[in-house]
């Protein structure tokens, strides 16, 4: 049997046990174990092929149906079990190229160009939004059934935990306004969530299988990574559409957070590069990542506008093709 069958197989039961394991126990081991669940699959993906990550997948959505029922199951593969094979085939996607002229073009072997990171990270803040949207879709069909959803989150949960955090109760008009931040809140990070879970799998993944020497692809620069062309057209659009009323701009604000946080890990890695060979570099980072927990959102903004003024404000030298050999021989299945 080929290797890859029973890889898949086995990461595709321990994703299902892991995201079912989400349910029980605290809620920070819940939190931790909700983002981390889909790693075997990654790793199988990753290091054995596609194909493993689809057997992977397909297991994993299966053995959750079992175990949280057919919802769950069917909820689990559309959000995680596809984007994971999209996402490991685009990293493992790569062609033969010619070596340049003048370079021992007659005797040198073939490079092999990679599909870039930056285009992966691209597309996984694609399906974040989308992931988002439908997401709020299936929440409710308007704006209204929303937030009549969110006062009831707030009625139901936040009301009973929070006063015992302050000196009074919620009055029906702080109901009111936090059901309507959380609505407003919602899409945007949503979306974030998806995308960080998406990162995390793949960089946490990637860096298992390429210790382990089953990463097939050379780890790439990630100091270096571009979004294509036309991603800040896409971002500056999403933007203007959130500024329509109703739950047009509420589905588009699920898109723009994807995108956006999508460049804020692009400025992070411009930061991470710029910062490279200076003596101070650990505190500086050190000192980014804690502004980064005290001062959120303005800092992530920030952050975000490193690389979204790049293209303007020349912070980098270009990116060469990702051009390399294989760490490993792609990933075959092995004869029978």
């Amino acid at each position: 049997m080929p290797q890859f069958i029973p890889i898949g197989f086995a990461a595709g039961l321990a994703t299902a046990l892991l995201f079912a394991s989400a349910s029980a126990g605290g809620m920070t081991g819940r939190f931790i174990l909700f983002f981390l669940a889909p790693l075997p699959c990654y790793l199988a993906g990753l290091g054995w092929g596609t194909v493993a990550a689809g057997i992977a997948a397909l297991t994993s959505a299966v053995a959750t149906s079992l175990l949280l029922g057919i919802k769950t199951g069917l909820v689990f593969f559309v959000s995680q079990g596809i984007p994971l094979v999209v996402l490991c085939h685009l990293v493992l996607l790569n062609r033969a190229v010619a070596p340049h002229p003048g370079d021992g073009a007659d005797t040198a072997p073939p490079l092999v160009e990679w599909y870039p990171i930056g285009r992966v990270l691209a597309v996984a803040a694609a399906i974040a939004g989308v992931l988002s949207i439908v997401s709020l879709l299936l929440l409710g069909g308007d704006i209204d059934d929303l937030r009549g959803l969110m006062r009831k989150l707030v009625d139901d949960v936040l009301a009973r935990e929070l006063p015992g955090l302050g000196t009074r109760e919620l009055s029906e008009t702080d109901k009111d306004t936090l059901a309507s931040v959380l609505l407003h809140a919602l899409p945007a990070g949503s979306a974030v969530l998806w995308l960080g879970g998406f990162a995390l799998n793949l960089w946490l993944g990637g860096k298992i299988t390429l210790v382990s020497g089953r990463l097939a692809r050379p780890w790439p620069d990630l100091g270096l990574m571009r979004f294509p062309p036309r991603f800040g057209l896409a971002l500056a659009i999403a933007l203007g559409v959130t500024l329509l009323p109703g739950m047009v701009g509420l589905l588009a604000s699920g898109v723009a957070g994807a995108f956006f946080f999508a460049y804020t890990l692009m400025g992070l890695a411009i930061i991470h590069y710029l910062t490279r060979g200076m003596t101070a570099r650990p505190l500086l980072l050190w000192g980014l990542y804690g502004v980064l927990l005290v001062f959120n959102t303005t800092a992530l903004i920030v952050v975000a506008l490193v690389a979204i003024l790049e293209p303007l404000l020349w912070y980098r030298r270009p990116l060469a093709p990702d051009y390399g050999p294989a760490a490993n021989p792609p990933p075959a299945p092995p004869p029978d």
